[in-house]
């Protein structure tokens, strides 16, 4: 899963850049600004990071089903962990 990090904890401004962040092509490492909040492609995790995450008491799990992202918040941070498309090397 690509991991898209977006360092805020202010969930209405997070809201606010999604879209856009979504829309966005970055590179691996990659950093980019939106209305002032950095946002970088922090490479792929692997799928147990999910799992692993979610049982912390600290971090709060979304699910974006019309995306098909899950986001993680925790501290400043959002992180958008994006799914590969299965016939992306096709």
């Amino acid at each position: 899963m690509k991991c898209i990090s977006v360092y805020t904890d202010n969930f209405e401004k997070f809201s606010d850049i999604m879209d856009e962040v979504m829309e966005t092509e970055l590179t691996e490492n990659e950093e980019k600004e939106f209305d002032g909040i950095t946002v970088s492609h922090s490479g792929e995790v692997p799928e147990h990071y999910l799992d692993r995450m979610s049982t912390k008491p600290e971090v709060v799990v979304m699910k974006d089903k019309s995306r098909g992202t899950t986001i993680l918040q925790h501290g400043k941070v959002f992180e958008i962990l994006v799914p590969e498309l299965e016939n992306a090397n096709a």
